[in-house]
């Protein structure tokens, strides 16, 4: 298995969406293992860029606000990289709802034009793409291992597949080394809270910081896995270090599923503040729900060597920490503020 500390190190690497939540905290490892890495971000307000999630390596990176949709500035931006790491693109499941037109855009055309410019431009490039539990729909059976079939339950999933499946395609047929890992609830530091809209977990956290009650839809017995952050940026790490899973999906897990309900009691706990109630579903959210659901990570165990490390308690306790440090940076600005559940 190829050491990540010594496969970086000088080598040229971009990430799209860097300075988004897992993005930036990539860049922010990339950097500390000698990459030379350029940051493409659109900085889109509602999409989660952050300038302070750079914050403190600024001047060891190249930053580039730009949109991964033009094709020439993509054309430009894919020479001479080694590696890129593609998670620019739209998350919100509420938002490809209300605007499909655009996360169509950003998750299906923006990947084409990223694709077909490694093509032209640099064909021996690695591209690891972020993809999504969400791709696979109401689960038939617990684990979802990357056997079941996809069956997406919301607009964002159905253009989740698309990106993915184009990133397969280049790498079965135009030979650019392509992955995809399917990423299951991502937490930690640099999470966009300042809206509800990308999902559950980071709103819980800003709401616990804030010591306001968390509400929970239905019964409280949902079930979900969690990853921190930093196991997520291992995942990509050894995954672009890699050839062992080039046209490979994978998923990327937690290691102990949990309940809705013990979820926010563990949090509560942590932050020593908010509090919990129990709500009705609304019925657009209930239309798109997918049940419980947890991921089999064996693949990416045998195939990289990956398995998850911090534990939940232990994640949640250093964001928790994080936001109470930096919470006004997070919460401010264009779209910030308080926002009612």
């Amino acid at each position: 298995m190829t050491d990540p500390a010594d496969f970086y190190r000088g080598r040229r690497v971009m990430v799209t969406g860097g300075m988004g939540f897992i993005g930036s905290n990539l860049a922010r490892r990339l950097v500390e293992l000698g990459a030379k890495v350029i940051v493409v971000d659109s900085l889109i307000p509602e999409y989660g860029g952050n300038h302070f999630n750079l914050d403190g390596i600024e001047d060891r990176l190249t930053l580039n606000v730009a949109d991964i949709r033009q094709q020439s500035t993509m054309n430009y931006l894919v020479q001479g990289r080694d590696v890129i790491f593609n998670l620019a693109g739209q998350v919100s499941h509420i938002d490809s709802i209300r605007d499909p037109q655009t996360d169509l855009d950003i998750n299906c055309r923006a990947q084409l034009v990223l694709l077909e410019a490694c093509r032209h431009n640099n064909p021996a490039t690695k591209v690891v793409y972020a993809g999504t539990r969400q791709v696979y729909g109401r689960p038939d059976s617990l684990p979802v291992s990357e056997r079941q079939l996809v069956r997406p339950t919301d607009v964002n999933g159905i253009n989740k597949v698309a990106g993915e499946y184009y990133h397969l395609v280049y790498n079965d047929v135009y030979g650019v080394r392509a992955c995809s890992l399917r990423l299951t609830n991502i937490y930690g530091p640099r999470q966009l809270i300042r809206h509800n809209r990308q999902g559950f977990i980071g709103w819980f956290i800003r709401l616990a910081v804030e010591d306001r009650e968390i509400e929970i839809y239905g019964d409280g017995t949902q079930v979900r896995d969690f990853v921190y952050v930093d196991d997520t940026v291992d995942a990509f790490l050894r995954a672009g270090a890699s050839d062992a899973c080039n046209g490979m999906t994978l998923n990327v897990g937690g290691a102990q599923p949990i309940a809705h309900r013990d979820l926010t009691a563990l949090l509560v706990q942590v932050a020593g503040s908010g509090r919990v109630r129990l709500v009705p579903w609304p019925a657009e959210k209930k239309a798109i729900d997918i049940g419980s659901f947890y991921s089999d990570s064996s693949l990416i165990a045998s195939v990289l060597g990956w398995t998850p490390k911090v534990t939940l308690e232990d994640g949640l306790r250093r964001t928790v920490a994080f936001y109470r440090q930096h919470l006004a940076r997070y919460i401010d600005g264009p779209g910030g503020g308080p926002i009612a559940p």
